[in-house]
């Protein structure tokens, strides 16, 4: 393919990714105005609800002024002032990375794979633009700056991510392929110099990309843990969510429009699960707790996912904390094959030690970052805070996967000599 079509056919999915996201909210939003409203008040309004939670799951922090009237017949006694909401939904940025890094991967296959993805985040910023300028109203004002930044941010993380894998296999297959040229031809044998240089920069590299990779598993592992335990606790509070859902008697339409919400809190729900794993726990408005130790919170707004609270205490609420110790352990298990290739063969214990601490700074960073991006206001009052802290999620998870990763990597080192 040239260049245009390159550029075309990545613009278009980006046009595509936005629809997709979009529409998840748009969709419901119409349903419920030819339905429950019979098309009797401008559809406008609905498109510009759908763009505000599409802003909202891009990290777009949105400002709520909120009538006197209005805030007592929600049940929100502080919302008489202008409040913002800050959360990021992130079920919607989640969306974006995803297909995102499918752009990126399908950019990294034609000969112009910079063209592809910088017009594929182009286009995306074009149209989040377009979005954040029909959003808002009278009660929601959106941050423009961040309208025009956020969203074609979030999307040019997966871009990057799928670029730069799908240029590594590249990479990969035509130095296999140079490798076996070489070999047919015979070359020479590189000189005492370069081969040192050489094995130098592969030893460095091959050593980094063991802690990355050690590190991004042990993350992941923490994350899946956690995925899995509020899969859990919500067959275990199944009827405490329905009864909840009962409590709100909000129809079919507001059941459904409920349940999709939700849906796009769960990542959410499963990075503030992974920082309860941690130790640090989360907080569900100013002055709660929620960790192992024990729960803490004052009055919750009636959402039926917080019927999956962990309670947890003593010792069976920290026995979560192996959690992390076992990932960083099969974190560099997983890489123990990685670890014993590295130039002259496999590496004293001091440097092996320094991996398996880089491997853990990794980690820590990405579940930190996670943490941070997951939390933020979701209402007035002391629902100002939300969320897990990210500076003390990034120090428990670097603390407790250095624990395991250390284990695990001078225990491979043993066994590999």
């Amino acid at each position: 393919m040239n260049r245009m079509t390159v550029v075309l056919l990545a613009a278009l999915d980006a046009l595509i990714v936005v629809a997709i996201g979009i529409g998840i909210a748009l969709v419901p939003l119409t349903v419920l105005w030819a339905t429950q409203f019979q098309l009797a008040i401008d559809w406008g309004v609905f498109w510009k609800a759908a763009a505000d939670i599409w802003l909202l799951g891009h990290g777009v922090n949105l400002t709520f002024a909120l009538s006197p009237l209005t805030a007592a017949s929600l049940g929100l006694p502080h919302a008489g002032v202008p409040f913002q909401v800050t959360i990021a939904v992130l079920g919607f940025a989640l969306l974006a990375v995803l297909l995102g890094a499918r752009t990126g991967a399908r950019a990294a296959q034609t000969r112009s794979p910079w063209a592809g993805a910088i017009a594929s985040v182009v286009c995306y910023g074009i149209l989040g633009t377009v979005i954040t300028l029909t959003a808002g109203s009278t009660m929601v004002t959106v941050s423009l700056w961040q309208g025009i930044a956020l969203p074609p941010f979030v999307f040019a993380i997966g871009v990057a991510i799928g670029l730069g894998a799908g240029s590594a296999r590249v990479r990969r297959a035509a130095a296999s392929d140079d490798r076996g040229a070489a070999a047919s031809a015979g070359g020479r044998r590189p000189g005492v110099a370069t081969w040192a240089e050489s094995n130098f920069r592969t030893g460095f590299s091959s050593g980094l990309a063991a802690a990355l990779r050690a590190g991004t598993a042990a993350s992941a592992l923490v994350i899946a843990a956690s995925a899995v335990l509020v899969t859990a606790l919500l067959f275990g509070h199944f009827g405490v969510v329905i009864g909840l859902y009962e409590q709100l008697q909000a129809g079919f339409l507001g059941a459904t429009a409920l349940t999709i919400a939700q849906l796009a809190l769960l990542p959410n729900t499963v990075i503030w699960v992974a920082s309860w794993l941690l130790g640090p726990g989360f907080a569900i408005g100013t002055g709660s707790s929620i960790g192992p130790a024990g729960t803490q919170v004052g009055p919750l707004p009636s959402l039926p996912l917080l019927g999956i609270l962990p309670q947890g205490s003593g010792a069976l609420g920290f026995a979560g904390l192996l959690v992390p110790v076992l990932a960083g352990f099969l974190g560099a298990m997983l890489f123990r094959r990685r670890v014993a290739r590295l130039p002259g063969g496999v590496p004293k214990p001091g440097r092996l030690i320094v991996i398996a601490l880089g491997a853990a700074a990794v980690a820590g960073v990405q579940l930190g970052l996670l943490a941070w991006w997951s939390s933020g206001a979701v209402g007035p009052g002391r629902l100002h805070d939300a969320g897990p802290n990210g500076w003390i999620v990034a120090g428990c998870a670097a603390a407790a996967i250095a624990v395991g990763a250390l284990v695990g990597i001078l225990t491979t080192g043993r066994h590999a000599q």
